[in-house]
């Protein structure tokens, strides 16, 4: 795999709080050089991105109802819609991690149709696996599927752990070839990002991007 094809998977992570303007755009230029699938920001800095990604074919993520994914569906809502507006195509939301292991299903249902049902967005659907038991994990993707979501993902990177190997190949087991799957958290190196890719992910989203792919040709 050369560069150019692994920057296809990628989802460059500009998702740090104390992240100033200046790097959001040099982020932004970073993911054009490479031509990353995308880059992944905050709310409040898609319509910077927007900007500076317009004309690029990089497209512009953020996050919904991030870290914890205990906001309302209704505000998870309104957020989508807010990201989709101000230029956000893909939207990462966290699920109502509690409902699901309260064995609530129906609500962790309801929750993510809001958001998919929000915009014509792309939605990818954190489960923040190192919260969940492997039941949980298959049932949680089962439910993004069935919400209409374009993606299951692994984590939000800001929890205690991250993608794995033995999650992705749970997930994909789990669903269908209908709905793609994202690893994020905790990706910090080429051989891991290459391995996570062979394992079925779709994407992945990273933030330390240009040092992983200085590996490759």
């Amino acid at each position: 795999m050369n560069k150019l094809e692994f920057a296809r998977y990628v989802d460059h992570s500009l998702l740090k709080p104390n992240l100033t303007q200046e790097q959001i755009i040099s982020g932004c230029k970073l993911a054009m050089e490479l031509r990353c699938a995308s880059v992944c920001v905050n709310p409040v800095s898609i319509a910077l991105s927007r900007d500076v990604l317009r004309g690029s074919g990089v497209a512009v993520g953020t996050v919904i109802g991030f870290p914890s994914g205990a906001h309302t569906a209704y505000i998870k809502a309104l957020e989508a819609e807010e990201a989709y507006r101000l230029g956000a195509a893909e939207l990462d939301m966290v699920i109502n991690v509690g409902a699901l292991k309260s064995g609530r299903h129906a609500e962790v249902l309801k929750d993510i149709e809001a958001v998919v049902n929000a915009t014509p967005g792309i939605v990818k659907v954190i489960l923040e696996t190192c919260f969940l038991t492997d039941d949980e994990k298959a049932l949680g993707s089962k439910l993004a599927e069935e919400a209409g979501a374009h993606y299951v993902k692994t984590s939000t990177g800001f929890a205690a752990g991250g993608a794995t190997i033995k999650d992705i190949l749970l997930i994909k087991k789990s669903v269908s070839g209908g709905i793609k799957i994202k690893a994020a958290g905790g990706i910090a190196d080429l051989d891991f990002s290459l391995k996570l890719i062979e394992a079925g992910c779709d994407r992945i989203g990273i933030s330390r991007t240009a040092e992983i792919i200085k590996g490759l040709d």
